[in-house]
């Protein structure tokens, strides 16, 4: 069965006020962005985030963290998943209910036609 899917909404670019900014060569000074300047108080939290990434990487992650880890990822994983409406669920199931109907009376008859067929050949 087909699935409703969303259309992703198309993403604009972002207009720049200077046209002539978007077309200057790569080593023109103007193209290059700026270093962007951080306080004392950044410097000291990112040397503090870089010590624990560094402990952390050293040690290598036990099962625990490995599970915990993996349990995360399939919640985000779930998050993406488009569920069917329990009306298309519904019609699914009684399709399946009734093909598997058929095909099992289908073969049922071809058992019993064969059955009967060997038991005329072996007399």
């Amino acid at each position: 069965m087909g699935r409703l899917q969303r259309k992703k909404t198309a993403k604009k670019k972002k207009k720049t006020d200077d046209p002539m900014e978007s077309t200057a060569p790569a080593g023109d000074a103007e193209a290059k962005p700026k270093p962007v300047t951080s306080t004392p108080n950044d410097a000291q939290k990112r040397a503090q985030l870089a010590q624990k990434r560094a402990a952390a990487a050293s040690k290598p992650p036990n099962f625990i963290e490995k599970s915990i880890q993996f349990l995360r990822e399939v919640r985000a994983e779930l998050k993406k998943v488009t569920w069917p409406s329990r009306k298309q669920t519904l019609g699914s199931t009684l399709v399946v209910i009734v093909l598997v109907m058929i095909i099992a009376f289908f073969l049922g008859a071809v058992d019993m036609g064969l059955s009967s067929l060997i038991r005329l050949v072996l007399q």
